[in-house]
């Protein structure tokens, strides 16, 4: 199993979060978080009080899939991504050695 990551733009995350659904990628999690992305206009920026300078307000997204689907996560991400600039943010992949499901059940 793999977990494709990415780091993009707030305003690219609809995008690509269609494209993945539409292409059965359904082990999706979105988080907002803060990084040194360079911002596409002034609403993308904050300023950390933790670090002390400006940071860009972004989208963690992490999908989970079987290892002959990463490389397609991968390129969706990529292309719905986009922003134009040369650097519009990180995609990573790694290995899910296991993963277990929470169950509805009581306790065994």
């Amino acid at each position: 199993m793999k977990e494709v990551k990415a780091f993009i733009h707030r305003g690219r995350v609809v995008d690509v979060i269609h494209a993945l659904e539409e292409a059965g990628f359904r082990y999706l999690s979105v988080s907002d978080v803060k990084g040194l992305l360079t911002a596409l206009n002034g609403q993308e920026q904050v300023y950390s009080m933790e670090l002390g300078e400006r940071v860009t307000r972004q989208i963690k997204l992490e999908v989970f899939c079987e290892d002959d689907q990463a490389e397609r996560a991968v390129q969706l991400i990529r292309l719905h991504g986009r922003t134009g600039q040369s650097v519009a943010g990180w995609v990573y992949q790694s290995t899910v050695d296991r993963a277990w499901p929470i169950d509805g059940q009581g306790a065994e």
